[in-house]
């Protein structure tokens, strides 16, 4: 279990290295430029923030995957990442079309991370 839970790690980090380059892969000078100045702080204050729970989640999957797994708050914030990933799934199926392959590849990806999360979290029970 504690193999799967430093594998998310790598995931979570992986995700922030993603999100780093949302400026460039989404043209966001550009693009960003079309919404109200206060909607277009939203998206980068938003986008910032997600990058630091990714790193945190990193951090703590990869360092401290032994207290994940022993811990009551360890099960917990496995449960909150397993939350996250249950959410983010349902949004990408909510807010994107399914019709890119980008977008099915990403959904498969965050149900895998889901499931790497939640195999520990149900053996800890």
């Amino acid at each position: 279990m504690k193999t799967l839970i430093i594998i998310g790690g790598f995931l979570w980090l992986s995700f922030f290295v993603f999100h780093v380059f949302f400026w460039k892969l989404f043209d966001w000078k550009k693009d960003l430029e079309k919404l109200t100045p206060v909607n277009k702080a939203i998206m980068q204050v938003l986008n910032l923030c997600l990058m630091l729970v990714f790193l945190v989640f990193a951090y703590v999957s990869i360092f401290h995957a032994g207290e994940l797994l022993t811990s009551s708050l360890g099960i917990s914030v496995l449960a909150g990442m397993v939350l996250f990933g249950v959410f983010r799934t349902i949004e990408q199926l909510v807010f994107f079309e399914l019709k890119d392959n980008r977008s099915k590849i990403l959904l498969v990806v965050m149900i895998l991370g889901t499931g790497i999360y939640l195999i520990p979290l149900i053996s800890s029970f």
